[in-house]
């Protein structure tokens, strides 16, 4: 190993703050270090950098040789399938050397001249950070409306270019969420704005595109802080859609396109545990509910009386199938099914008994629908990857059942998928649940005990981390690395009752899945006993805090990006952005269950004077979703009460916020980080 424990690492001053609730008093010693302006919090995360670099300055060769391996792989030269909408083929391209995506169309024919509607390398001229959101024409295809973010806190401006002029207009909308939606009239634009505290989406406005953007309109205000809001338009494009959603709860209203400035109807009003989405076709609106389906169902109703009790079943509730998703044609639709933890998809005829799943010749993947603007077409768009297949994009005929490859993801280099050997397990944790682990690595990787392996688990908000491709992850493989994900409660792998069974007060589920995972790894010989990595990001690295607590001898490493380790504090604090919106994740911290057990799992408040594994911390400091100072906290807690010489680290990136850095090579230097991190340890740098 070339890493060395150093001594002289930062120290962040104690300055004692009491957190009193429930008879139960905390004592914060950083509590400080969240006052953002204050430069002795800026000069002591610009110290943790620096001596993060001090330490890991003996890999700046193998920084350097992955940086560049990563980069080598990326066809810097490459183009999106095109596809067609209203006579025009729209597609992003990149090129050599450039870090940011230029979106283009051409008019009628892919031989036509091509009209470069946004070149964002040109907007991000000048910014250390810079990301565009919610590309939208307008009907006519002159306009095109755009969100930008140049600090990193998910806050963007809209502007507006006119494509025939190839001009940017001079007016913008501010502080918004970054989309809207075109009324049929090229002039009236819908658009969500955002509470400048909390940064809750909680406005919708209606701005007459060319006035003054003060002149904009508030025509719905959400008063519930639970909920956030959007507006966006239909597939059909005959409605603009503006919903109103919590984590366990949505609303829906609805206004004809072609009358702006008519009055929103509403489908069904909200009313807890109870979720829909909304799509049109024809004369009927169709939803994905939960309504008495707690894995979803698909129901149907008339435009004209859209309120539940005029609800039709289309797709009944199945026990062992999630459905996810819809897309809809004239004579089909495409169900996204997950199915043991796999997302299928089902081709289901409109008009007959057609009814088939797309055959996709591997055990573990991720399946999607791609880009479907029109209605009347027998071929839907597919998205396809897995473990060792590229991201790929096919059409699929309905009626044939031919699927035509377009385009796989080009791995630049000797790249060879049957050099790499995809698994699928279940094991069984300790109250009996049998949890799914996708893992891959090279076929002359042993898996005899001898082999280094990387856990990554998230495990929260019902979000399931499927088994997709990285080119990235290569630099692991190719280097005797077993990399496997554990799908652990807290998920909806294996169903809505997944996602129920990990959260709230069966918060534990999630931690327990995940550290019974990984001893099973160790006991079943995927790696060796004393090379076992963890990483997780976000929620993921509240999984990575909490399974440091429970079983700090179990790894040799962790890597939390962007961890969300101080869960209490956070939830009590209901100016910090998403906070009050996320109690039916988290529990309301104010009533003593939800905050006695939250305590019990909080990562920062179960530091204890032990040893811990090596620890790479990462996290930005413009980050709107988990605050910098919950890592800067943990961090300066862990280096007070640890009693090991293990390495700990946080690098924080001044400029960024949670998803890193925007370009698509910048990003990589943090891969090569920690990367050369976790091989140092596993001692294959």
């Amino acid at each position: 190993m070339k890493m060395k424990y150093l001594s002289g690492w930062p120290k962040a001053a104690k300055k004692p703050k009491k957190h009193s609730i429930h008879g139960d008093t905390r004592i914060d010693n950083y509590y400080w270090l969240n006052e953002r302006e204050n430069p002795e919090v800026v000069d002591y995360l610009n110290a943790e950098n620096a001596f993060t670099e001090k330490v890991l300055e003996p890999l700046q060769n193998l920084r350097e040789e992955l940086f560049i391996e990563m980069k080598s792989r990326i066809k810097e030269t490459d183009m999106s399938i095109p596809y067609k909408m209203d006579g025009w083929f729209f597609y992003s391209r990149y090129e050599a050397g450039k870090e940011y995506p230029i979106y283009c169309r051409k008019k009628e024919s892919l031989a036509s001249e091509e009209q470069i509607m946004l070149d964002v390398n040109s907007l991000a001229k000048g910014f250390d950070y810079f990301h565009v959101s919610g590309l939208t024409l307008s009907p006519n295809k002159r306009y095109l409306a755009y969100g930008t973010d140049s600090i990193s806190r998910r806050v963007y401006n809209i502007h507006f270019k006119d494509l025939d002029r190839d001009e940017i207009l001079p007016f913008s909308l501010e502080f918004t969420e970054g989309s809207g939606a075109w009324a049929a009239d090229n002039k009236t634009f819908f658009f969500t704005r955002k509470d400048e505290v909390t940064l809750r989406e909680y406005q919708v406005w209606k701005y007459t595109f060319g006035e003054d953007p003060k002149s904009a309109a508030l025509i719905y205000e959400e008063q519930d802080e639970m909920f956030s809001c959007s507006v966006h338009k239909s597939k059909s494009r005959e409605y603009i859609f503006l919903s109103s959603s919590s984590t366990v709860s949505s609303e829906y209203q609805f206004l004809k396109a072609d009358n702006p400035h008519g009055k929103f109807q509403l489908v069904e009003p909200r009313k807890r545990d109870f979720e829909y989405g909304v799509e049109h076709m024809g004369e009927h609106f169709y939803m994905v509910t939960n309504w008495k389906a707690e894995n979803f169902r698909m129901m149907k109703t008339s435009v004209q009386k859209p309120s539940r009790k005029n609800w039709e079943e289309i797709i009944p509730h199945r026990n062992d199938v999630l459905l996810e998703d819809v897309e809809l044609f004239h004579d089909f639709m495409v169900l996204e099914e997950r199915i043991q933890g796999v997302v299928n998809l089902r081709v289901k005829s409109l008009n007959g008994p057609e009814d088939d799943y797309i055959n996709f010749g591997e055990q573990a993947y991720m399946a999607f629908t791609s880009i479907n603007p029109d209605f009347n077409t027998n071929v839907v768009r597919i998205g396809f990857t897995s473990l060792t297949t590229p991201s790929s994009v096919y059409d699929f005929d309905m009626v044939t059942k031919e699927k035509t490859l377009l385009k796989q993801q080009e791995v630049v280099g000797d790249f060879d998928a049957m050099d790499y050997t995809s698994e699928r397990l279940f094991v069984e944790v300790r109250d009996g649940v049998k949890v799914p682990v996708s893992l891959v690595y090279h076929k002359t990787t042993k898996i005899d005990g001898s082999a280094p392996l990387m856990l990554y688990g998230y495990g929260s908000y019902g979000i399931s981390v499927d088994p997709i491709f990285s080119n990235l992850r290569l630099s692991l493989l190719d280097r005797g690395f077993v990399y496997a994900i554990a799908h652990i409660r807290g998920s909806e792998t294996m169903g809505r009752s997944w996602y129920e069974n990990g959260k709230l007060l069966n918060k534990m589920n999630t931690f327990n899945d995940f550290i019974d995972c990984a001893i099973w790894l160790k006991e079943n010989r995927y790696c060796h006993p004393e090379k076992l990595f963890a990483k997780g990001g976000s929620a993921g690295g509240l999984l990575m805090g909490g399974v440091m607590n429970m079983a700090p001898n179990l790894w040799k490493g962790v890597v939390a990006i962007v961890p969300f380790v101080d869960v209490v504090t956070t939830m009590l604090d209901e100016s910090i952005p998403l906070t009050v919106g996320e109690y039916d994740e988290w529990g309301n911290p104010n009533k003593k269950e939800f905050y006695d057990y939250m305590k019990s799992y909080s990562p920062i408040d179960n530091v204890e004077a032990k040893k811990y594994p090596n620890l790479l911390v990462m996290t930005g400091f413009n980050d709107s979703q988990v605050q910098y100072w919950e890592p800067a906290k943990w961090v300066a807690k862990l280096r007070e009460l640890k009693t090991d010489q293990n390495i700990l680290l946080l690098h924080t990136e001044m400029g960024y916020g949670h998803g890193g850095a925007s370009g698509r090579f910048e990003s990589l230097k943090e891969d090569a980080m920690e990367y050369a991190f976790v091989l140092d340890l596993a001692d294959k740098g």
